[in-house]
This record gives structure tokens, C-alpha cells and sequence, in this order.
């Protein structure tokens, strides 16, 4: 299985790599964002074909992560923008907004689809073509929309995912693959806070000490899941660990008081089943964040100050009902 590398500073004043910096291992070449060494794949041909196939690709994944209901198809766009403007309720408009969104997105596929088939036709595509500029335009408006739609899980909205067809539109595909690669240290960077507040926090707590392991076990599966695209030959075995890992994590089993040892003097006494669904709400999180590919700051903020509060009172602040699956 792929390892992820990340940098060690040996001392205060030495000089890192700057951000960037490839360098091959025995697994190949990796790339280094935020202390991270992140796994490379090859850049497809920078050609209407070879964005067609990314934008088609980030559609599945837009729909695949954002809440029910907004894979509105393109030829639908007028009705879609005459119910959105027409609601006054903000609660129905909020969503209204996001399947415009879907319904324009779906219509920017569609028209890049059509022009891709008319090159292959031998027809020069032009990139100040009318169509070409509709098409943008359609991204564009989906990415300001995308604000309002909410993650499948209730949590905040990812508005990356909303703009990413629109660069990828918009620059050279090896420029979208770079940035791609930017977030993806970001989104390691943020699954090893989730896991350093939970076994800082959890492992305070004598019925919880010995859920460290698994905890890290997890966030290292993780990270190879965020730097790992779901064609490469290894998904399989590196999709099983991440699976299995968060099912050890979610079924950890509290030491009984007697084995874990006396109360600390002054501390509260914790609710065990408020602590077993926090940890539960970690590996859901870590799992959105390595799926998605996108880092989740809002939510991993709320999560680490859930984890203190828990730490401090002994119960789980109360936390938003998931949307419906």
C-alpha cells in the first residue's frame, strides 16, 4: 500500500523545499504541499477532449457529495430559474438555488459535450466560439449558486466543488492538476487536526485512553485515500484499509471504570455514549473530507471545539440533524 510522506523538520532554522517540489520515491513521483508529499498521476492531453472527460468526471463528483436532489438536467434550466426567482420562502429558495445550480452545470456539460463532438467532426473550435462563452457562463453562475447547497451530510457546503469545473474550463489542465494537489495537503493537513484533537482530548479520559490507535490508524488510511484517484491500480487495497479502519475506530469498546482507573480529581464525569458518538462524528467527517478531496474548515473547527467541550463538561454539545439519506 502507498505510504503518505510527510516532512519532519529536524531543527527550527532548517531550510524546507519550497511548495512544489517533486521528487521521485520507490512508489513514484510526489509533490510537496503543506509538509506533505503527495502522490502524483500523470496530465491528461490539454485539449477540448481532455477537458470534456475532467468536467464530466467533476460533475459525477459534484452530485455524488452535495445534497439530494440537484442533478437537475440541462434542458430544464428554464424551469428551474423561474422557480427559484418566483420563491419567497428563503427556506425553499435556498434549495430552489441549488438545483438552478445543478440544472446550469448539467447545461455547461451538455454544451461541452456537443463541442467536443463537432471538433471530432473536423469543425475548428474557437475558444471565443458563442457556445464556448455560454458555457462558461453557465459555470460561472452554478459556482455563485453553489454558496447555498449544503454537503450530503448536513454539514457545511463545499463551494470548491462548484468552482472547479469552472478553472478547469477556464486554465491548462496541468494547472488544475497543481491546485488539485494544493488541496488535497490541505485536506491531510485538516484530517491530522481531527485526529489530534480527538486522542488529545479523548485520551485525557481514562475510559478512552487506549482509543489512540485506532484513532491514528484511521487518519493515516485517510490521507492515503485523499491522494489516491479511484483508477489507480491500488484503490482496492487502500479503500479496504480506510473502510475496516473506521469500522475499529466506530466500534471501539470503552475500558470498564475499574480497569481504567480512578476519576482525576476534579474532572467531570463523562457520558460515555455522548463520547462514543463524537467519536463516531470524527470518522464521518475525516470520511467526507477524503472522499470529497476538499477540505471541510467550518466543520473541522466546530468538530476539534465539540471534542474540548466534551473534555471539559463531560457531554457532546448538541449538533444539527443530518440531512435525509
Amino acid at each position: 500500500m502507498n505510504n503518505v510522506y510527510r516532512l519532519e523538520r529536524s531543527s527550527p532554522v532548517e531550510q524546507l523545499p519550497p511548495e512544489g517540489t517533486r521528487r521521485v520515491t520507490d512508489d513514484g513521483e510526489r509533490v510537496l504541499y503543506n509538509d506533505y508529499w503527495i502522490k502524483t498521476y500523470p496530465v491528461p492531453a490539454d485539449s477540448l477532449q481532455g477537458k470534456k472527460s475532467l468536467i464530466e468526471a467533476l460533475a459525477r463528483r459534484l452530485f455524488n457529495h452535495t445534497e439530494h436532489g440537484l442533478n437537475i438536467p440541462g434542458c430544464r434550466l428554464g424551469e428551474a430559474r423561474q422557480c427559484y426567482e418566483s420563491e419567497s420562502d428563503p427556506a425553499r429558495r435556498r434549495v430552489k438555488a441549488g438545483m438552478l445550480a445543478g440544472a446550469l452545470f448539467n447545461r455547461a456539460v451538455d454544451i461541452f459535450r456537443r463541442l467536443v463532438e463537432l471538433q471530432a467532426d473536423g469543425i475548428e473550435i474557437r475558444s471565443d466560439n458563442a457556445l464556448m462563452r455560454e458555457c462558461g457562463q453557465c459555470l460561472l453562475e452554478a459556482m455563485e449558486l453553489g454558496r447555498f447547497v449544503l454537503h450530503r451530510s448536513g454539514e457545511e457546503g463545499i463551494d470548491e466543488l462548484w468552482g472547479e469545473p469552472f478553472r478547469a474550463f477556464s486554465i491548462a489542465i496541468e494547472d488544475f492538476y497543481e491546485s488539485r494537489y494544493i488541496k488535497i495537503g490541505q485536506c491531510m493537513r485538516d484530517i491530522d487536526l481531527i485526529a489530534e484533537a480527538m486522542i488529545s482530548n479523548f485520551g485525557c479520559i481514562p475510559t478512552f485512553e487506549a482509543v489512540a490507535a485506532p484513532i491514528q490508524d484511521f487518519a493515516n488510511a485517510a490521507k492515503v485515500k485523499t491522494e489516491t484517484l479511484r483508477t489507480d491500480p491500488g484503490i482496492f487495497d487502500v479503500w479496504s484499509h480506510l473502510v475496516t479502519a473506521g469500522e475499529r475506530l466506530a466500534n471501539f469498546t470503552p475500558q470498564a471504570a475499574a480497569e481504567a482507573g480512578e476519576r482525576r480529581p476534579g474532572s467531570p464525569l463523562h457520558s460515555i455514549s455522548d463520547g462514543l458518538q463524537l467519536l463516531r462524528n470524527g470518522r464521518d467527517l475525516v470520511f467526507y473530507i477524503a472522499r470529497a478531496r476538499t477540505p471541510m474548515a467550518k466543520s473541522t473547527r466546530e468538530y476539534i471545539e465539540r471534542c474540548e467541550a466534551y473534555l471539559t463538561t463531560g457531554r457532546a454539545p448538541f449538533i444539527p440533524a443530518p440531512l435525509p439519506a
